[in-house]
């Protein structure tokens, strides 16, 4: 159980310098603890990360310890002031893209995100209260998952952040999500095979797309990469886009009139859209006093869940790009809200996930988002497995 931990450890002390995904690396007690792991459990000797100083005390890494996992380090998030939490700060410096050392990784779970990016591990912890896992997992070009908020315990008294997980593809967040949610059995089957689980899942599945959901702005390049995504998938015979008009206004079953023709499935007439959740946001995180402003985020949040209990009442999957801009530079994102698509779902508690959808012409890696109902973590997970195969060209 000691060979895949000391592999990890070598490639974080080779490539960590100039990406400065961590702030620590526990180089004696992770070949410690992987020398007496049970090989009977499911991750036996399997080596992960976890984000930020406190990561380690995290409910999802003790679930992942108990599993035989084994912590090899944490990860760097956003040093003290830094204006949306958008870039890392690592033991040798600021936290970079792998893909773009001028541009942030995105964050706050940035380390975790480029450790994973970089093959230093396989599997990251992480945390998203407005799109912590997401965002980092669409710029550094892998997987991303946030749970439904509520399903695991969280420290944030907000009820905005939800646990989450990195790993380098949707099949291989399945260890987490089952261990996690600990539904294995304590003598089950190695983690590799787990990968690989067979899922009931049955395609196409009924989609609906939304390219701005309403009220963001996405950079056209950035819209384009995620609309031939998703036109991939479409021709790839994974998803069937269907009418959103009436999930805005009514519960009712999805009928064979609701399938978007295929001529022209990304471009419907009645696009799905929801109220912009940045007040409602902000007002929550911030606990505004005004009892003016509670009133108004309650508004926000009643009509958005409102229209999107209809939405997945009808169809079991919602799709947006995961971010309306490309990573931004060191500098910070200036007006730009990287969090325009992601926060919305931490307001409504659906589990949202991140799966590679191509890059732009200067290299940036862009994201796909799957979102499905509350409590649909394990059905997403398989939605994703099935699109990750074909959403990136």
């Amino acid at each position: 159980m000691t060979e895949p931990v000391a592999e990890a450890l070598a490639r974080i002390e080779r490539l960590d310098p100039e990406l400065c995904a961590f702030i620590e690396v526990w180089d004696d007690e992770a070949p410690a603890r992987a020398r007496t792991v049970d090989r009977r459990l499911p991750l036996a000797g399997v080596p992960f990360a976890v984000k930020g100083p406190s990561g380690i005390r995290s409910y999802a890494a003790e679930r992942l310890i108990a599993a035989g996992a084994v912590p090899v380090g944490s990860t760097a998030v956003p040093g003290p002031g830094t204006y949306w939490q958008t870039w890392g700060q690592g033991r040798y410096g600021r936290t970079v893209n792998p893909y773009r050392a001028d541009r942030t990784p995105g964050g706050s779970s940035a380390g975790s995100a480029v450790a994973v990016a970089a093959g230093m591990v396989p599997l990251a912890t992480g945390s998203d209260g407005a799109g912590s896992v997401r965002i980092p997992a669409a710029w550094c070009g892998v997987f991303g998952l946030k749970t439904t908020n509520g399903l695991l315990p969280s420290p944030d008294r907000t009820g905005l952040a939800s646990a989450g997980v990195l790993a380098r593809s949707a099949a291989e967040a399945r260890p987490y999500l089952r261990c996690v949610l600990g539904t294995h059995d304590p003598a089950y089957e190695p983690a590799d095979d787990l990968a690989d689980e067979p899922t009931a899942l049955s395609l196409p599945v009924p989609a609906v797309y939304s390219p701005d959901l309403g009220y963001a702005r996405p950079d056209p390049e950035v819209a384009a990469v995620v609309r031939a995504a998703v036109e991939r998938l479409v021709t790839a015979g994974v998803v069937r886009l269907v009418r959103p008009k009436d999930a805005r206004y009514a519960e009712a079953p999805l009928a064979p009139n609701d399938l978007l023709p295929p001529s022209n499935p990304l471009t419907p007439a009645d696009p799905f859209v929801l109220l912009d959740p940045r007040e409602a946001w902000t007002t929550v995180r911030g606990g505004e006093p005004s009892r003016a402003a509670r009133a108004r985020a309650a508004e926000v949040r009643a009509e958005n869940d409102r229209r999107l209990d209809a939405l997945f009442a009808r169809a079991p999957l919602l799709l947006t790009p995961v971010t309306p801009n490309r990573p931004h530079g060191h500098e910070g994102p200036g007006e730009l809200y990287s969090t325009a698509l992601t926060w919305a779902f931490n307001l409504s508690g659906q589990p949202a996930a991140s799966i590679p959808a191509g890059f732009t012409a200067d290299g940036c890696p862009v994201g796909l988002q799957l979102v499905a109902a509350r409590g649909a973590d394990a059905a997403l997970l398989d939605m994703a497995v099935a699109a990750e195969k074909h959403a990136a060209p």
